[in-house]
């Protein structure tokens, strides 16, 4: 009984070491890489196929196909991706997980693990000490990681090779299709349960290099790990954007397509590892073939659905529209980039950019470019308000341990263009009404110097050059004074009515401050896409 609890707690002991161990090299990884992922995935996917070989690489490096998705679903939503290449991506990411079965099989078998894992323990945690928030401090965490990793699959062998003593435990062969079935449904509840595939692959492996299982039953456990794995882009998806949605989709029809072929074509496959393992003259212990099968069931699912990839894309687009056509919901704020800041920093200025299209719209209502009136510029400061809303509760909910210094800085000056593009939203309401009733009144003498200032407001409004924002600020603050002089002297010579006179000063007012606060949110939106354009460049 003794030894039983001891095999057991062995077991957990494992598989919590290990998914403790995925976590590190995943968050470091992606803390000290999340640069070069965002300028890789960028720039490196032109074409689908790109795609696929970028989603592989970056994978293979941050041992997590969940980070590379997220960042694909980042791209597909700031406008920087198509569907097509976020496929791409997508399929790539998948081979890429197969790694993780190939570490293990050959590493975690073939060495004296405790001679190179603990030191990397030791020289990662001194990095992470030493180094503060640095990318360098990021990366010992990602080396802790990697000694834990192997440490874990120590663990779970010699319990697996405990369990095997203590239960007297014959190999499960798995031979009838129910029990291929029962191995299938282990491994995708195993996945759900720990939300890694990864950690389900290595444990598998494990088992059945221990003799606990047969390849047969691993084989069917491994095709329940890439099922089981969309569970984690499904719960992504929940209450987010349409483009996320689209992505987890892709992912449970790829996965769930491959998975199907996998199992129709298990035996057959198991053959061909065998045929070809004999015919190289090469042993092919029981995780080395799983880890073969791994990477075979792959590269045959991304092989068939390759050639329609376009047709796959187009049917996505048709999904989920109505979400899109909801205008109260941000359309590039997603919780999935969240964990991603350089990926964050780009979908807050791409929402922005959607808020300043509906400021625009306001400030052009208000000054009298459209004739549609209140309920245009109602209807949009509610939206831009609620948007406004989400921007900052996106930002506050960015894990602030994973920020550099940069990332703090742009984030603050996207707090600073939020906030003067609400304030400009508002002075244009603000100003609307009075402008109503200024427009009732005759004002001789002043009538074209307030028309001459409205369209000088109007053309700030309208412009997308803001090369010389400094000028074009003081420019309508002299036009401004002008008016508001010549309008003090209309009053003071009884040719308008005091009250006529100040309600005239107070719209003004409200459209220098609105042109005023416009202009500041746009040239603070183009210095940081300047800067965020030039960073990428320089990675």
């Amino acid at each position: 009984m003794a030894q039983s609890l001891i095999v057991i707690g062995s077991l957990l002991g494992g598989l919590g070491l290990f998914l403790l161990a995925v976590g590190m090299m995943t968050d470091g990884l992606k803390k000290s890489a999340g640069a070069s992922l965002k300028r890789i995935l960028s720039q490196w996917t032109d074409t689908p196929f790109k795609g696929v070989l970028s989603g592989f690489f970056m994978t293979a490096i941050v041992q997590s196909s969940s980070a590379v998705t997220v960042a694909s679903i980042g791209f597909v939503n700031a406008g920087l991706l198509p569907m097509q290449q976020a496929l791409g991506i997508l399929y790539g990411a998948n081979i890429g997980t197969t790694v993780t079965g190939w570490l293990v099989a050959l590493v975690g078998f073939n060495i004296n693990i405790s001679a190179f894992a603990l030191p990397m323990v030791g020289i990662g945690m001194l990095l992470h000490l030493i180094k503060g928030k640095s990318r360098l401090s990021a990366f010992g965490l990602s080396l802790v990681g990697f000694g834990l990793f192997f440490l874990g699959v120590d663990v779970l062998k010699n319990a697996f090779e405990g369990l095997v003593i203590a239960f007297d435990l014959a190999k499960f062969k798995a031979q009838g299709v129910s029990e291929v079935l029962i191995c299938l449904l282990l491994g995708v509840v195993m996945t759900v349960l720990t939300q890694s595939s990864s950690a389900t692959i290595a444990l598998t492996i494990t088992a059945a290099a221990s003799g606990v299982m047969g390849v047969n039953g691993a084989a069917a456990m491994v095709i329940g790990a890439n099922v089981g794995t969309t569970s984690t882009a499904l719960i992504a998806s929940i209450a987010a954007t349409a483009n996320a949605k689209r992505v987890a989709l892709a992912q449970v029809l790829f996965n769930m397509g491959t998975g199907f072929i996998a199992l129709l074509a298990l035996p057959f496959l198991l053959f061909l590892i065998d045929a070809l393992s004999q015919s190289l003259d090469f042993n092919a212990d029981p995780s080395i073939r799983l880890a073969l099968f791994h990477t075979a069931f792959n590269l045959l699912g991304v092989a068939l659905i390759f050639p329609f990839n376009d047709r796959l894309a187009n049917f996505l687009k048709t999904r989920f529209i109505s979400r899109d056509e909801k205008l109260y919901l941000p359309k590039y704020l997603d919780k999935t980039v969240a964990s991603i800041p350089v990926l964050a920093v780009n979908s807050i200025a791409m929402e922005l950019e959607d808020i300043a299209k509906r400021v625009s719209l306001i400030g052009g209502v208000s000054v009298g470019k459209i004739s549609t009136g209140a309920k245009v510029i109602h209807d949009n400061i509610l939206i831009v308000r609620h948007l406004s809303k989400k921007v900052s509760l996106f930002i506050a909910s960015l894990e602030r341990s994973t920020l550099s210094a940069e990332t703090t800085k742009q984030l603050a000056v996207l707090l600073r263009i939020d906030q003067y593009l609400v304030s400009c939203a508002n002075y244009a309401e603000h100003g609307y009404e009075k402008t109503k009733r200024v427009d009732k009144v005759a004002i001789k003498g002043v009538n074209e110097a307030i028309k001459a200032y409205r369209h000088s407001v109007l053309e700030i409004i309208d412009t997308d050059n803001f090369e010389d924002v400094e000028h074009s600020l003081l420019r309508i603050q002299g036009i401004h004074d002008v008016l508001k002089a010549q309008l003090l002297n209309e009053g003071a010579e009884g040719g308008l009515s005091f009250d006529a006179m100040l309600d005239v000063i107070d719209v003004i007012g409200d459209q220098l401050q609105m042109a005023q606060q416009w202009l500041k949110a746009r040239k603070y939106l183009q210095h940081l896409h300047v800067e965020i354009d030039s960073s990428e460049k320089t990675l």
